[in-house]
């Protein structure tokens, strides 16, 4: 499939039951961050389209959107979708999607981050090709996102995404990544619940391993489960289960949050894949250790692990009901107020380290330069090297001097 740039929300033709409708605003306005969250709450998605591309290209109207977001206090439930290529993530996401909207969720947004053209610096479109059944459902908004110019990759960008769709009155967000890379993994961990889908008989449980994806699953799930190998699989998975031990430890405090009920549904998640319904988890009364808890604010979170079979549906009820029982973990002990406090301190380490990186660059046409010289010479090493710059960088913020924001190019 050709690359092609996505500036706007393109799987939802104007017009044609996305919930785009014509607010008033002048081309003057169309930059004004205020003007267009306005419109994008009134069901504007192009609006919405527009400033999810002023914050994916960055600079300082994506910096300013950013801002409006921020502020609005807005946080949406967030369920990050991640593994190998080929797993089926995609389709996946699409009958999540059908079963988010059949239980009751009015609205809900995808972010997709597809694989990014070296060239046009858009986005390949395939998940969003295999997303087209709800491509008219005005209460499903899907993007696909690309890195782009801003400041500190995709790392940063996706949050801030998220953030503006939760500014923008979406009460769920799905991230759906495209591989199982370093970024891709920092991506989809850094959402409330995070579901790493594998395949039968999959041959990269050590790069898996290596990538993190053990650490950060809150859910696991065994797509294509009718292929031969299921079984194996999910025994593969108890057994790094059992030696790695739970996902985490709730704090202990009141419980916070909202009314998880409303994002995954009534039943609860069970331990293993395929035994578990809205309908019959809840009577069965299985915990977030799939042990019958009656207290899952007080006992560690055990992934359960979830078969599928995401072509025809099978298991995604299952899936729908584990995600519904993790988030209400995450309100009964206090851990997601928790989760979302580490994940601004990481947030925000990035932004710092952001920064910092593009002021030492903008030091290139002089100090930089020199020092770099100095190091190759030996004349001094690495590390008062990077005093002298972090120095120097602390003067000219001092002066009030700073780096400009890449802005993106051909807009």
């Amino acid at each position: 499939m050709a690359d092609r740039p996505v500036h706007a929300d393109s799987t939802v033709p104007p017009g044609a039951g996305g919930g785009s409708r014509q607010t008033g605003i002048g081309p003057a306005r169309r930059d004004d961050p205020a003007e267009l969250f306005a419109a994008a709450r009134q069901g504007d998605r192009r609006s919405l389209a527009r400033l999810l591309t002023m914050v994916e290209a960055g600079g300082h109207r994506g910096r300013a959107v950013a801002a409006v977001a921020y502020r609005s206090g807005a946080e949406p439930r967030t369920v990050g979708i991640t593994g190998a290529p080929g797993a089926g993530k995609s389709t996946l996401t699409g009958r999540l999607i059908a079963a988010a909207r059949s239980g009751g969720v009015d609205q809900l947004a995808v972010v997709a981050v597809d694989p990014t053209s070296p060239f046009s610096g858009g986005a390949v479109l395939g998940d969003r090709v295999r997303m087209q059944d709800h491509a008219l459902d005005p209460g499903v908004y899907i993007r696909s996102m690309a890195t782009r110019g801003h400041l500190g990759g995709l790392s940063l960008a996706v949050p801030e995404a998220v953030r503006v769709l939760g500014a923008a009155g979406m009460p769920l967000v799905l991230v759906e990544t495209v591989g199982v890379g370093q970024v891709e993994v920092e991506v989809a961990s850094a959402t409330d619940t995070t579901v790493v889908v594998v395949n039968p008989r999959w041959g990269d449980a050590i790069q898996a391993n290596k990538a993190g994806l053990m650490e950060i699953a809150d859910i696991f799930v065994v797509n294509k489960a009718d292929m031969p190998g299921a079984r194996e699989t999910v025994a593969d998975l108890q057994q790094m289960l059992d030696l790695g031990g739970a996902r985490h430890r709730p704090p202990r405090g009141r419980p916070h949050g909202g009314d998880v009920g409303d994002v995954g549904g009534e039943g609860r998640a069970g331990g293993q894949g395929g035994e578990t319904s809205p309908e019959g988890a809840k009577d069965r009364g299985s915990g977030p250790t799939g042990h019958g808890d009656d207290d899952p604010g007080q006992q560690p979170w055990r992934p359960p692990i979830v078969e599928t079979i995401a072509a025809s549906g099978d298991g995604v009820g299952d899936l729908w009901a584990a995600i519904g029982a993790h988030q209400r973990y995450l309100d009964g002990g206090g851990v997601l107020a928790e989760r979302r406090r580490q994940r601004l301190e990481t947030e925000l380490q990035r932004v710092l380290d952001a920064r910092i990186a593009a002021e030492v660059a903008e030091l290139g046409r002089g100090d930089l330069a020199g020092v770099r010289q100095a190091v190759l010479d030996h004349d001094l090493d690495p590390y008062a090297a990077a005093d002298r710059l972090l120095g120097e960088v602390g003067r000219r913020a001092a002066s009030g001097r700073h780096a400009p924001l890449p802005e993106p190019p051909g807009r």
